[in-house]
Parts: C-alpha cells; sequence; structure tokens
C-alpha cells in the first residue's frame, strides 16, 4: 500500500480504544501524530505504527493541564502538518458518590474529558474549515445518554461530549467536514483501574466487556462514512432503546444499581 499523504491527530493513542484507532488508521496508510503523557510508551507505539510504512510524529502532553493542551496545535503546525482526522480519544473517570470523592480529582477529569477536546477541536477545526475538509471523531460513551450515580462527573462529561458533537455537526453540515461521536459501553480498558472502579458491580463480568479492537472498528467505519454517531455492540444498542423509552428517574436508579459497589448490594 501506499502513503496517502493524510495526518490523523490521536489522543490516548497509547492504550484501549485509542491504540486500536491508531492501528486501523496506520493499516489505511494515514501518517499519525499520536498523544499521551508517557513519552516512553509513545515512542514504543510509534515504533510498532511505523511499521506499517507511515510516518508517526509523539507528542508528549498532560492534557489534564490546559495549558499543555492549547500548547499542542503550535507544536504541530511549527512541523508544518496539517491535520485531516482529529480523534479526541483521552478520557477519565472516577468512581464513588460525588459527595465523597475529591474535588481536585473532579475537576481534572472535566479538564481532560471537557475542557481538551474543547480546545483541540476550536483549534483544528479551524483550518478545516479554511480548506473545507476534515473529520473529527469524539469518544463520548453510553454513559452520554444515562444519569450516572457512582460516577456523576464523568457521565456528565460525556453528555457535554455527545451534546457537542451533534451541535458541531449541525454547524457544518454545509460544508465537507464530518463529526462523528463514538459511544461504546463497557470495554476491556484500563479505564476502569484509572477510576479506582474494579469494586463496582457494572464490571465483574469479565466475559461481557467489549474487545476495544471491536469498538475502535466500529468507530472508525462511522466516522469515515461520515455517520454522526455510532453505539457500538447489540447489548449497547438494546440497552440503549431501552433508557430512551424510560423516565430518567427509573434510568437513574437502575444505574445506581447496576453501578453500586458489590459489598453495598
Amino acid at each position: 500500500m501506499t502513503n496517502n499523504g493524510k495526518y490523523a491527530l490521536i489522543t490516548g493513542a497509547t492504550s484501549g480504544i485509542g491504540y486500536e484507532l491508531a492501528l486501523l488508521f496506520a493499516k489505511d496508510q494515514y501518517n499519525l501524530v499520536i498523544l499521551s503523557r508517557d513519552q516512553q510508551q509513545l515512542e514504543v507505539k510509534a515504533h510498532e505504527f511505523r511499521q506499517h510504512g507511515i510516518e508517526v510524529v509523539t507528542i508528549a502532553r498532560d492534557l489534564f493541564n490546559r495549558e499543555e493542551a492549547k500548547s499542542v496545535y503550535d507544536e504541530v503546525t511549527s512541523q508544518g502538518i496539517q491535520i485531516d482526522v482529529l480523534v479526541n480519544d483521552a478520557g477519565q473517570g472516577v468512581y464513588g458518590l460525588f459527595k465523597d470523592n475529591e474535588l481536585d480529582r473532579e475537576l481534572d477529569i472535566i479538564e481532560l474529558n471537557v475542557s481538551a477536546v474543547v480546545i483541540l477541536t476550536k483549534h483544528f477545526l479551524k483550518d478545516m474549515v479554511s480548506r473545507n475538509s476534515g473529520k473529527i471523531l469524539n469518544l463520548a460513551s453510553i454513559a452520554s445518554k444515562t444519569p450516572g450515580p457512582w460516577q456523576a462527573v464523568y457521565h456528565g462529561t460525556k453528555a457535554f461530549i455527545l451534546s457537542f458533537s451533534e451541535a458541531l455537526r449541525e454547524e457544518l453540515k454545509e460544508t465537507e467536514i464530518t463529526v462523528t461521536a463514538l459511544l461504546p459501553g463497557v470495554t476491556d480498558t484500563d479505564f476502569f483501574n484509572k477510576a479506582d472502579m474494579n469494586d463496582s458491580s457494572a464490571v465483574q463480568d469479565e466475559d461481557s466487556k467489549a474487545d476495544p479492537a471491536g469498538v475502535a472498528k466500529d468507530g472508525y467505519d462511522a466516522l469515515m462514512s461520515g455517520k454522526d454517531k455510532v453505539i457500538s455492540g447489540l447489548k449497547n444498542k438494546l440497552q440503549m432503546g431501552l433508557t430512551n423509552v424510560l423516565p430518567d428517574t427509573v434510568v437513574a436508579h437502575n444505574m445506581n444499581e447496576m453501578q453500586k459497589p458489590v459489598d453495598a448490594k
């Protein structure tokens, strides 16, 4: 295959869904700009992706820090790189009752899940608009469609991402730029360790966790076909269908029962 000369920028590209998305882009001969906090892991993954005959640029940034997020655009443009596809994958959660969780930790989650996405999208979208081409994939979640006791802030941030994506898509409907939201459910990644969520009832069944490669493929296909959003997995589609017809109070109660710690049941 021949390198197509296009660049995809992917946050959270060293693990989980972000890594699998980067691999799909590499196989389709997209050059990559990959972001993570860990330079060593970035270099390991970059070496792997380069085996597909593409260029890979690594940028180590802490996207919990909005000033570091703002610096990404300048770093990319200083190297003369045009971003054709922006993938906002990086995100974390924090598990526990809102009244008990640390405020600073929850504010960090908002910075990563919301502020960094807004910052990167703002900068790179302006360039896409100026040339009337580009694609954006935002990682939402089925959490974006439900109130989330035990993950109140995380669910709130993902509701923002879905609403933000749909609003941008409408604003851009007369252009050649597409915005797609990917809504996975429980997926076999390191998310739950980072969120201190391993005691949650929702993650006890290892067999029910989705394969991140499959989730990434769903998102990639939806992005490339220009879809507005995709819920990954039949089980999640059915769950979201039921959620749409139930009162929010019932949905919140069901989610509370689903996510509370095993020893609290």
